[in-house]
């Protein structure tokens, strides 16, 4: 297939190089245009523009760090929907808002093109070995055109429906999921620690008693060893889709106290100069907070 990149990051460069490796021919765009040169080694060409990325692509790809980027890209002066063909499908991989998704499914409606939500679950080291779980959402021939490259990112794919949206709403759950297992983990360790228990040994017991989830057990084994840096998912953008959750259960009416809660931890470690560290850092506000060494 002939495709667009937009957002080289963290998990888009990986996801461009996997697009790459499965055949595909890859078109980038990246603000930082030496992010692209690992890609361009392996075949890729660099666009000078988000809509030159598009232009010509039987489907684009954009991966951004939140609501501003995604729409400023997609929607912005030369951004994707002003070079993408009609009929051709945009696929954004961003973590964005519900209401966000909603508007770009109108405004590529409008222009004639499809547009599919599809964030992915998995940091990283998980893109690069394409290990990610994909999540797909929207008209069911836009989803069909673009499985290939979609099969192409990860391990598993999820369609959710016709709803773009809902994608986001899955996203924005399972993170939520992540960051409240993040708060479990933070008070469990700060109170065994503080009271006695060598990390090393509360992990022990953790690996043999508790699910095995891989999730758990890294963030569990980050926490234990006080390993926040490099940062797989920044504490910041834990902030950011926190508070989307939020956003979006106050639109549906749905209290969810315990979002609540684990927002305001990450804002106070924003706040505090931690943003930049792995989200996991949680565990080290909590045991500042116990008089325990804080982050490092």
């Amino acid at each position: 297939m002939k495709l667009g990149f937009v957002g080289l990051g963290n998990m888009g460069l990986p996801m461009a190089k996997n697009l790459l490796a499965a055949g595909h021919e890859v078109v980038v765009w990246n603000r930082t245009a030496a992010r692209a040169e690992p890609l361009v080694q392996k075949g890729a060409r660099v666009a000078a523009t988000p809509a030159e990325a598009a232009k010509g692509a039987e489907v684009v790809f954009s991966m951004l760090a939140d609501d501003r980027a995604a729409e400023a890209v997609a929607l912005g002066p030369r951004g994707i929907i002003e070079g993408l063909a009609k009929g051709a499908v945009h696929v954004s991989s961003s973590t964005i808002s519900v209401a966000l998704s909603q508007k770009l499914t109108d405004a590529h409606a409008s222009a004639g093109q499809g547009y599919v939500s599809s964030p992915v679950f998995g940091r990283p080291e998980a893109a690069d070995a394409k290990q990610l779980w994909v999540l797909a959402a929207g008209a069911k021939a836009d989803v069909e055109r673009c499985r290939p490259a979609l099969e192409a990112l990860g391990r598993g794919l999820t369609v959710l429906g016709e709803q773009a949206s809902l994608a986001n709403v899955a996203k924005l759950s399972g993170n939520f999921l992540i960051a409240a297992m993040l708060e479990t983990l933070a008070e469990a360790f700060a109170f065994t620690r503080k009271s006695g228990i060598e990390p090393r040994q509360f992990m022990e017991l953790f690996q043999n008693v508790f699910a095995r989830s891989p999730i758990f057990e890294r963030y569990a084994q980050a926490i234990a060893d006080e390993k926040y840096s490099p940062a797989g998912f920044a504490m910041r953008l834990g902030l950011k889709d926190v508070g989307l959750v939020l956003e979006a259960a106050r639109a549906a009416e749905v209290p969810m106290p315990l979002a609540s809660l684990v927002r305001d931890q990450y804002l106070g470690g924003v706040a505090q100069g931690h943003g930049d560290l792995d989200w996991s850092a949680l565990g080290a506000l909590v045991a500042e907070r116990a008089g325990l060494p804080g982050p490092r």
